[in-house]
């Protein structure tokens, strides 16, 4: 009962997906395990984040279709969003002549 049991030690393996370093066995097992771990949360965030998205789109179209007045609400969102485009696409457009003259300078 005094003795303490010891799994035997295997030799440096070398494998596509993992290297083991003289482990013992249930180590082995126990990185086995770990691969599949990866697998299941990736496919259950892509499960809840696709539920989440279907009940989004669903509860949006419906609140779409409770205002009558849809027109005058289209173009005010359509106006709203081309001027933050707008804005965007100049401040994108400082920026990159900002860029390129501080860079023209620095180059001579």
């Amino acid at each position: 009962m005094g003795r303490k049991m010891t799994l035997p030690m295997q030799p440096r393996e070398q494998c596509a997906s993992r290297q083991i370093v003289w482990s013992n066995r249930n180590s082995l097992e126990i990185r086995k395990q770990m691969e599949w771990i990866p697998v299941v949360l990736v496919t259950f965030k892509f499960l809840v984040l696709g539920t989440g998205m279907f009940f989004a789109v669903k509860w949006h179209y419906d609140q779409g279709k409770k205002h009558p007045d849809k027109k005058k609400e289209q173009r005010a969102v359509l106006r709203a969003a081309g001027k933050v485009a707008a804005v965007f696409v100049l401040s994108l457009l400082v920026l990159g002549l900002i860029t390129f003259f501080l860079v023209r300078g620095l180059d001579s």
